[in-house]
């Protein structure tokens, strides 16, 4: 008996929209059935052009269709969270793209939007969801080169357009850090973890390097050094005005894997590699995989999967990993001292999900429940003064 589809809606009908349209319609889990953009004829052309019965010209509309259970956000980094909120109150199932906020808080409110709604939420780091991602975990849990100290993760490119761009436009987020170096931190972390047979481990010190550009305004290259409390180290490098080799290394007590292809292993069914070379031997032996289909009809098999058997997180991203990830994030922006419009405190007049501030009608303290007690408890506490920031404090 086959299994019902998924009925996806796509929110935004940039490239990142389009690669995900293509892996739906390889996907035997999910269809696509409406999209939003805020230009109605660009709508209807990525309708047309990917065999979407209905199109609308507000993303807003596309919530409100009763059919549509998924939506995959693709918005500019800084309105994310606003359609993350606005989604999860619709009572949709969501797919967000990466980095999933501006900052640590604004991820909090996402994340607690879909907790209070009961839907499926996910940070769509689509190589999170490939066999190859799996396979390097599997290595790391059994101790396959040894004690992991040391990683190495690589994610830049030369961007050389205009200065509108999301890129390298501070108002759209743009930059090294949040677009691709939300990436070698989640896989440092994620490595980590599996070293210390966690899910995932956070870095307890953090230390950023950066080059601001003159006319950008952002961080055009930037580096940083991770420390972990097992004692892992990692070096992550991002960019977005230089090639680098875009790769990961995990150099253990026993040897040590080169990932050739961290990020996209493989853009459709085919042949994925891990380099390792052991302690004391000379040549390097491949490990190789196959993969049946693309990465991005792996991601949305994945969610389908989820919301059929009724979870609302996957392993492959977990609500505390992308909450790990974007504080991590945070703490890297703060050592360089780049600063974004979402990061000034005018932004905090409207609540994160671009609503005015205001008393609500009916004023709910959300209660919550703690092992070992009887009674729910209040999930607001009073009088707390030791707030971050003022982003921390707002949401």
């Amino acid at each position: 008996m086959a299994t019902a589809q998924l009925k996806w809606g796509i929110i935004g009908t940039g490239s990142i929209a389009n690669t995900f349209a293509k892996a739906l319609a390889a996907s035997s889990s999910g269809q696509l059935l409406a999209v939003a953009s805020r230009s109605e004829s660009k709508a209807q052309a990525f309708a047309q052009e990917y065999q979407a019965p209905r199109y609308y010209g507000q993303y807003q509309e596309l919530l409100a269709d009763p059919e549509v259970e998924a939506v995959y956000i693709s918005t500019p980094h800084p309105s994310h969270v606003e359609w993350c909120i606005a989604a999860a109150k619709a009572k949709k199932h969501i797919l967000c793209e990466k980095p999933l906020a501006m900052n640590h808080p604004e991820a909090m409110a996402a994340i607690e939007a879909a907790r209070r709604n009961s839907v499926f939420f996910m940070e769509a780091f689509m190589y999170r969801c490939h066999p190859q991602t799996k396979k390097i975990v599997d290595l790391i849990r059994s101790g396959f080169i040894g004690q992991v100290k040391l990683i190495q993760a690589t994610f830049s490119f030369r961007f050389d357009g205009d200065l509108s761009h999301r890129l390298v436009n501070p108002a759209l987020g743009g930059g090294g850090i949040l677009d691709v170096g939300c990436y070698p931190v989640s896989f440092c972390r994620l490595i980590a973890g599996a070293a210390t047979e966690q899910n995932f481990q956070n870095p307890s010190e953090v230390q950023g390097f950066a080059v601001i550009g003159e006319k950008t305004k952002v961080d055009e290259i930037a580096v940083a050094n991770l420390k972990f409390p097992s004692g892992i180290l990692a070096n992550i490098s991002a960019g977005v005005a230089a090639h680098q080799e875009n790769v990961c290394r995990i150099y253990g007590t026993e040897g040590w894997l080169e990932i050739p292809m961290p990020w996209q292993p493989t853009q459709s069914a085919g042949t994925w590699r891990i380099l390792h070379k052991q302690s004391g031997k000379k040549e390097l032996v491949e490990i190789t995989g196959e993969s049946d289909r693309s990465l991005y009809t792996y991601e949305a098999d994945m969610v389908a999967e989820a919301v059929s058997r009724n979870l609302f997180e996957s392993e492959a991203m977990s609500w505390q990993d992308s909450l790990g990830n974007a504080l991590t994030l945070d703490r890297w922006r703060e050592s360089v001292n780049l600063r974004y419009p979402a990061d000034e405190i005018s932004r905090w007049s409207v609540t994160v999900s671009g609503l005015p501030l205001r008393k609500p009608t009916q004023a709910i303290i959300p209660h919550t429940k703690l092992t070992g007690l009887e009674k729910p408890i209040s999930r607001l506490v009073m009088g707390v003064d030791n707030q971050p920031s003022l982003a921390h404090a707002a949401v």
